[in-house]
């Protein structure tokens, strides 16, 4: 009997604990829309980068390209476990925030008899249905996106999508799902030990505690002002316009740490100054409700140095890393086009045995060997049975180089300086040499543009960005002289011209010099023997076969490789296997960098929104007062979007600063391979997305806080 009775009292009270669990749901469904926001886009985002399996299988791509979505997923995969583990924390700290949002509700609890074990209960219960309703919403806005992403997907790897479909990943959903589970078991157990460390008359007077605000000496802070601004500007410095002694990571360290300081500087300087500069203007000060929100400004900023400093720098790489990729997909994408205008190069080193001997290294060949270095490419795969008919527009030149022009004589008296500047540069490699009507053949065959020469000038060609900076040192002024084959030359134009001779997926020549025909170049100084042509096909299936003989693998029937096997020193590139060796690694690239981009955005703007919605949960009795001294509800709302407004402000606009100099730093870092010219664009996609999820963060923040002030009312 006893035994069916408390059986029964404790169905009853479970009963309880689950309805008043549903009725706090139902409210925070209302009132807490920061964390269930942060919770839907965090499985969103999960979701949709993890279901890239699925969204490959239903591409028509080449057997390479899927090799490289492969790579690409279980990159993504193990970048995944990062993102679990910061957007756990982040659930942890959001869920943090409801707890001792809700202190007084659980000291009410207490007070009539309820114990910590049934509160732990009720925000268990809690936890759960909302962990369950934000997964699905997750979930469902995920699969929606994915669909997008496909999309994206099919467009970077130049992809068939006439067979598109709706796709479901049920491996995506069930890591998605056991991700959040062991995210939210890790809630569950910070929840339970918070709870059993409250104590009931901490919980009764949690909204009567004040702040302790300690005031900073205005002089101070602004000689602290001026000392950041000062090492900022040192880190910028270094990053772009000294960029090139950053060569290792120890020195990298250095205008990293001073980034850090400053951005921290700036924000504990900034309370201790700003209100005493505004308070001079009072036309300013005394408007409105002006005085009220730079007051709290003022201390909030006092209280939160640390929290705003990690927000702005979280900002900083979100702005950074999105804007640099997306650049570097844009300029990968649109130099491939540009430097891989015909089907297939090749190149073979001439004068077999001289090379060897002139590089010091023992090497025996055989008579047959040692002919075929001396003939045109052409002429060797003639020799070893293949049909030339399977190419056209074939265009072979010669390259030639000098033992007395090297770098370093190139440089001449700007070497020691240069060298200073540069130490790994190989100043002693050999200028490559080329005649002038050779280079024509080739730029005819590319469509890039041609050259002409008097018979005592020559010509620089180099497009990589760094390189072409130091030949402009060199040949600024005109005419500058080289010894050329033991006759001197001067320079045409006092900077280097646009040009190249062999494919590559973007600019990274570092120089040709162009002769004249009668340049006394012998047949010993030939080094290299380049031939360039296209396919004498026009299907893309009858080019994948041909493309075999020049780029497949060991096992296929390589002719390039059999060639290796046989002694003849010859190698190649091809159009399609630059453009899809290009293109993996600009999208692991670009989806790597949206993929953290986003998260840190998404940590970054959710805690800046916490941060706000606890201060004014604190602070509700302030905006008491303003109701009592006559301020309608329309002013507080603007008082509320002021405050809010500057606190979303004062991060992103400092690490809007960061990122014009990070930015720079990256581009020079990627150069050759991502062009300023592409920042603009990038920057813009770039902004828009920021903008949509800062801005819904704001907007969620703004409205809960007026939720939150209008409790008091």
């Amino acid at each position: 009997m006893y035994s069916n009775e408390n059986t029964e009292k404790k169905v009853s009270n479970n009963f309880m604990l689950l309805k008043l669990s549903f009725k706090n749901m139902k409210k925070s469904i209302k009132d807490y829309m920061i964390y269930f926001l942060t919770l839907v886009l965090g499985v969103a985002i999960f979701y949709m980068f993890n279901s890239l399996d699925s969204q490959q299988a239903m591409l028509e791509i080449s057997r390479s390209t899927r090799e490289i979505i492969k790579l690409l997923i279980g990159m993504l995969s193990m970048v995944s476990i990062f993102v679990a583990v910061v957007l756990g924390l982040l659930i942890v700290y959001a869920n943090n925030f409801l707890i001792n949002r809700r202190k007084k509700e659980f000291g009410i609890y207490m007070t009539l008899g309820m114990g910590r074990r049934q509160i732990s209960k009720i925000i268990l219960i809690e936890t759960i249905l909302v962990g369950i309703i934000s997964l699905g919403i997750g979930l469902v806005v995920g699969i929606f996106a994915s669909q997008f992403m496909s999309i994206l997907v099919a467009k970077m790897f130049d992809a068939d999508m006439t067979g598109f479909q709706f796709v479901f990943s049920k491996d995506a959903c069930l890591r998605t799902c056991i991700y959040f589970a062991v995210m939210y078991l890790a809630v569950m157990f910070f929840n339970t030990l918070t709870i059993s460390r409250y104590k009931l008359i901490n919980l009764i007077n949690a909204n009567k505690k004040n702040e302790k605000i300690k005031l900073k000496n205005p002089y101070i802070a602004i000689l602290i002002f001026i000392f950041a601004v000062i090492i900022l500007g040192r880190a910028y410095c270094i990053v772009t316009k000294e960029f090139y002694t950053l060569n290792s990571a120890e020195k990298l360290v250095k205008p990293i740490l001073m980034g850090i300081v400053g951005t921290i500087a700036i924000f504990w300087s900034l309370s201790g100054f700003i209100l005493k500069i505004i308070q001079m203007r009072k036309s300013i000060y005394l408007k409105d409700t002006n005085m009220f929100v730079l007051r709290q400004i003022n201390n909030k900023i006092n209280t939160t140095v640390a929290s705003m400093s990690v927000i702005c720098l979280m900002l900083f790489m979100t702005i950074t890393i999105l804007s640099s990729s997306l650049a570097l997909r844009n300029t990968m994408q649109k130099e491939l086009h540009e430097m891989t205008p015909v089907d297939l190069n090749l190149y073979k080193t001439a004068n077999l045995p001289e090379k060897y001997m002139s590089y010091g290294i023992e090497k025996t060949s055989t008579e047959e060997q040692r002919e075929d270095s001396k003939i045109p490419i052409s002429e060797t795969l003639k020799n070893n049975g293949l049909d030339i008919n399977v190419l056209k527009d074939i265009t072979e030149i010669e390259v030639y180089t000098d033992s007395n022009l090297t770098w370093k004589t190139f440089f001449g008296d700007k070497y020691a300086e240069i060298k200073e500047l540069f130490p790994g540069l190989q100043y002693g490699k050999a200028e490559e040499i080329v005649k002038i009507t050779d280079y024509n053949k080739i730029a005819k065959l590319y469509g890039i543009k041609e050259y002409t020469l008097n018979e005592d000038e020559y010509i620089v060609l180099c497009d990589f960005d760094s390189q072409v900076e130091l030949r402009n040192k060199v040949l600024e002024g005109g005419n500058y002289i080289l010894n050329i084959a033991g006759k001197e030359y001067k320079s045409k134009y006092d900077k280097c011209q646009e040009g190249f001779i062999v494919m590559s997926t973007s600019h990274t020549n570092t120089g040709i010099i162009l002769v004249p025909d009668d340049c006394p170049l012998t047949e010993e100084m030939k080094e290299m023997h380049l031939l360039s042509a296209n396919y004498n096909v026009e299907k893309e299936e009858e080019k994948q076969e041909i493309e075999k003989l020049f780029a497949g693998n060991e096992n296929s029937s390589n002719l390039i490789k059999t060639l290796n096997r046989n002694g003849i020193n010859i190698d190649g590139l091809t159009k399609i296997s630059l453009m899809e060796a290009s293109v993996g690694i600009a999208t692991i690239i670009t989806f790597i960098a949206i993929y953290l981009g986003i998260i840190f955005l998404i940590a970054s703007s959710a805690i800046l929104s916490l941060k706000q919605l606890t201060e004014n949960s604190d602070n509700k009795q302030r905006y008491s007062i303003l109701r009592k001294i006559g301020c309608d509800e329309k002013m507080i709302n603007k008082t509320i979007f002021k405050q809010i407004g500057i606190f979303f402000i004062l991060p992103i606009l400092l690490a809007t600063i960061h990122s014009i100099f990070g930015i720079q730093f990256l581009i020079n870092l990627m150069s050759g391979l991502a062009d300023k010219n592409d920042l603009l664009p990038s920057i813009i996609v770039a902004t828009i997305l920021i903008g949509i999820i800062y801005g819904a963060y704001f907007l969620a923040t703004y409205i809960e806080s007026k939720n939150i002030i209008k409790e008091e009312n």
